[in-house]
């Protein structure tokens, strides 16, 4: 490893545990609250009354978290700086009716969630998580983070074009195998129930889905490379936690935020995505109950800067002409700033300078992504936030490659680049 190499393994490292004991969106809310805890920081509920008081706080709504820092001396109309990303990755989930199966084989029955690059997932050894809901209304957390499941694909002696071309149909050859025999109505949360140490006829409800067992790991000769399942978006809500608990102190002109929303890759339209009222809503009340009006919600909103970090595309090396010729992001290159005058990427000239200048803050390199002009561009958290809220709004991210994969790929530098400037931009 060459002494220039700037690889922080303490941040990456953290980024593993966080990864691996976060499966789903639910452990990966539970598993911030419980870091920002740790900082100092307390869970507030939302249909309590919220009080005026400095430090920090945050509400959990499923798969989602808002944080924030009040500083002492913030005032009503004190602007905001939010990290924005998301908890959720494509991946196989569970049907309401699970159990199938057919010529002797126990299956489980899945719908495919988001942007799923199917053929990741197959023959591929899968656990089960997610979470479960009584007939009290109260949520339980499960993960069988064990080989239960698999997508087995078809012997190349039964399809000998498979080389030619994989055609994978969406509603036959993705469903899991688990076992032998015949299905049985109930035994997927029967099992589920015995993880988890509850009773099956309590369980009402459930939101499970599987997810790869293999766990992080550094990739290279140097280590250089991090192979990990949810890289897109766990990698940004890891570091905007870090950050958020970095910045949080009572210099601040700003009140930092962090914002990690649900379903962001099946199109944020849910009471927990990015596209729903949460957000505005837990601004609005954090300024009214500073005793603020409509008047300082306004100024405050005017003043305020949302970074949404979400994973980007580094230049694949067998397939550089998918990429715009001009502009070919790096791993361990530093942070990515993402950029589409079509405002799939919310980025102007005036967000530039404000990464820029936090980026510059931190000593943290970073570089340009924009999408060849012959390919549909993909898009974020970023431009709905601009749009619902009024809200200047940045895209950026850390490049990467196998988005969307079961396993995806990143410098091992980059995580902690991505945290500094973060936590450099929410300082202000």
């Amino acid at each position: 490893m060459s002494p220039a190499h700037r690889f922080d393994r303490g941040h990456t490292d953290d980024l593993i545990s966080f990864i691996a004991a976060s499966p789903s969106p639910y452990h990966a809310v539970a598993n911030t609250a419980a870091r920002l805890e740790k900082a100092g920081f307390r869970q507030i509920a939302e249909t309590d009354a919220w009080d005026a008081s400095a430090g920090g706080k945050f509400v959990l709504r499923g798969g989602a978290i808002i944080a924030w820092y009040v500083p002492e001396g913030a005032t009503a109309a004190t602007p905001f700086r939010i990290v924005g990303a998301h908890t959720d990755s494509p991946n196989l989930r569970v049907k309401p009716l699970p159990d199938t199966g057919a010529h002797g084989w126990r299956q489980v029955a899945v719908e495919l969630y988001g942007g799923t690059l199917l053929n990741t997932w197959l023959d591929r050894d899968l656990g089960l998580s997610g979470r479960v809901t009584l007939r009290d209304g109260s949520n339980h957390l499960v993960n069988v983070d064990r080989p239960l499941l698999r997508v087995p694909q078809l012997a190349i002696h039964l399809d000998r074009g498979v080389n030619e071309g994989l055609k994978l149909d969406k509603q036959r050859h993705m469903t899991p195998i688990w076992g032998l025999g015949e299905p049985r109505e109930g035994d997927l949360i029967r099992f589920v129930a015995q993880e988890a140490d509850l009773v099956a006829e309590d369980i009402a409800g459930w939101d499970l889905m599987v997810h790869s067992v293999e766990p992080p790991a550094y990739l290279g000769r140097d280590r250089e490379l991090l192979a990990a399942p949810r890289l897109d978006n766990l990698l940004s809500v890891h570091a905007g936690t870090a950050a958020l608990a970095a910045a949080a102190g009572d210099h601040l002109p700003y009140i930092p935020v962090l914002a990690a929303f649900d379903h962001e890759e099946n199109g944020s339209q849910s009471d927990t995505g990015a596209d729903g009222p949460l957000l505005g809503t837990v601004l609005e009340r954090s300024v009214f109950a500073r005793g603020g009006t409509y008047e300082d919600k306004a100024r405050a909103f005017a003043g305020t800067v949302c970074l949404s970090s979400d994973t980007g595309h580094a230049v694949h090396p067998n397939y550089a002409e998918h990429h715009d010729p001009g502009h070919h992001p790096m791993p361990n290159g530093g942070p990515i700033l993402k950029i589409n005058v079509n405002q799939r990427y919310a980025t102007d000239g005036s967000g530039r300078a404000v990464f820029a200048a936090a980026c510059e803050r931190a000593g943290v390199p970073w570089q340009h992504f924009v999408s060849n002009n012959s390919m549909p561009c993909g898009t974020t958290i970023g431009p709905i936030t601009a749009a619902r809220h009024g809200i200047a709004t940045v895209d950026i991210g850390v490049a990467c490659l196998s988005m969307h994969s079961a396993r995806e790929l990143c410098g091992s530098d980059d995580p902690h680049l991505l945290a500094a400037a973060l936590t450099a931009f929410l300082e202000g």
